[in-house]
């Protein structure tokens, strides 16, 4: 399914576009390149790793040949269609050919017209190829180098004119306004502090650093004795740098602005209604106790996780009506005779919803080997984007955060999500005695336009008593 062109030159150079990975996303992050320029790659070898708005995914290259140029550097976003990487696929028909400064004086028809592309792009602000960053590159430069020279022009001035009267307006220093009245209210003069910021703008650590010219000696006497002589102009550029530090920006995108996205589309589109119950899962824990030495849930993961799918899938069984989605369009209740059984996993790149399809048709030791390829694969960062799509309901195991339960946020176009809260030993009436049993917390939240609350109530209760008599397993399924 990858996306691809040929330039201009077809009989050398072949472009490759970045391809829609997901269902219908439109741009992803470069993560990694593993190739440069001049390396030879072969088809179907991997030349990036690109983050989408639902996972990391690795790109192959479709065809053979030599990296002839990198369109973009790591960290960029890139818009699905566009060229990311161009190949040399007719690397001996020319080797003085790759830099595409002489490209005019190629002897190949096909390097001139690659010449007479680039000029309309570099006249336009978009990315294309090095000339265009070159030459936005150069614009920025002149007009950062201008306003730099007028400043030094004026500092000149002022110390040739021997006093402010030979500034003119023109050569006015360049600061902010907030800057301008720290520099007014310390007394000091623009125009003999040496600008440190881009483009030559006076910052406010230049202001201090020219109110404080002394040597390192005298701001140590002004600390031992009180502290309110000369702590004042001395600490003021600490306290700015802890400003600077006591914030940091992290730019929004790839999975968390796809999260951010799906909860704000999901809160306020669908509403919402939670439910709760406490349940004592000590049988579901001997269960578990008894799996791990079972010959046939060898080599699998085993643990309540395991139980819990499972009960939610008998009491989907038991009450199908649940396992819907909304369809705004037509105005539809869709109900699914399948469960793609959703479980939330954190990782380093934010929450991720991948899910097992058909889950209803596994049998315990099938669904213990799903969930533990699924945990796996999405620790790694792994987890494709297909692995994600087309969910119908959501187990959050909040419980391992040591959390007793939270209220989940619908995993958008799902009917209903289940958390699991933390499995804790607490006292509980058994058999009418107060014993230590284990017990944990649900909560079930779910789209109240399509489950109604005897409905959520039943799904709820039918997973409880399940936890609570796992022998139940067998009676319902």
């Amino acid at each position: 399914m990858t996306t691809m062109t040929e330039t201009t030159n077809a009989a050398r150079f072949r472009e490759f576009k970045m391809p829609d990975v997901g269902e219908g996303l439109t741009e992803a992050e470069i993560l990694k390149w593993f190739v440069q320029p001049g390396d030879t790659v072969t088809d179907g070898q991997v030349v990036c790793e690109v983050e989408t708005a639902k996972a990391a995914v690795e790109l192959p290259i479709p065809f053979d040949g030599v990296v002839h140029e990198l369109r973009f550097g790591e960290g960029t976003t890139v818009d699905v269609g566009q060229v990311i990487i161009v190949v040399d696929v007719a690397p001996g028909s020319g080797d003085a050919a790759p830099d595409p400064a002489p490209a005019s004086e190629a002897p190949a028809p096909a390097a001139e017209p690659e010449a007479e592309a680039e000029a309309p792009k570099g006249r336009t602000p978009v990315l294309v190829g090095y000339g265009v960053a070159e030459s936005s590159t150069k614009r920025r430069a002149r007009k950062g180098t201008e306003a730099p020279a007028a400043a030094s022009a004026a500092i000149q001035g002022e110390m040739n004119g021997h006093g402010t009267g030979a500034v003119v307006p023109e050569a006015r220093p360049l600061a902010k306004p907030p800057v301008r009245k720290l520099a007014k209210d310390l007394g000091i003069n623009l125009a003999t502090v040496s600008p440190t910021g881009e483009g030559g703008v006076i910052t406010r650590e230049d202001v201090h650093a020219a109110a404080n010219p002394a040597p390192a000696p005298e701001p140590v006497q002004a600390q031992i004795p009180a502290p309110a002589s000369a702590p004042a102009p001395s600490s003021a550029p600490a306290v700015v740098a802890s400003m600077g530090a006591r914030e940091t920006r992290i730019p929004v995108k790839g999975v968390r602005k796809a999260i951010a996205q799906a909860m704000v589309g999901s809160a306020f589109t669908a509403p919402h209604v939670t439910e709760f119950v406490t349940v004592d899962v000590t049988r579901t824990m001997k269960l578990v106790a008894e799996l791990k030495e079972d010959k046939e849930m060898a080599g699998v993961r085993v643990n309540p996780l395991l139980i819990i799918a499972k009960a939610l899938l008998v009491a989907i069984k038991r009450h199908p009506e649940v396992n819907a989605a909304w369809d705004e369009a037509n105005q539809e209740i869709v109900q699914k005779h399948y469960v793609n059984l959703g479980i939330a996993a954190a990782t380093p790149r934010g929450l991720i919803v991948p899910n097992i399809k058909d889950a209803q048709e596994q049998t315990l030791p099938q669904l213990a080997a799903s969930l533990g390829e699924l945990v796996s694969t999405a620790r790694d960062g792994k987890t494709s984007p297909a692995a994600m799509a087309g969910g119908t309901v959501t187990i959050t195991n909040v419980g391992v955060f040591g959390v007793d339960t939270g209220t989940p946020i619908l995993n958008p176009g799902e009917s209903a999500i289940l958390a699991v809260g933390a499995i804790k030993l607490q006292p509980w009436v058994h058999k009418g005695k107060v014993k230590p049993r284990q017990v944990t917390t649900l909560a079930l939240s779910f789209d109240h336009r399509l489950v109604d609350g005897e409905l959520g109530s039943k799904v709820l209760a039918d997973v409880a008593a399940i936890l609570e008599q796992p022998k139940r397993l067998i009676t319902w399924a």
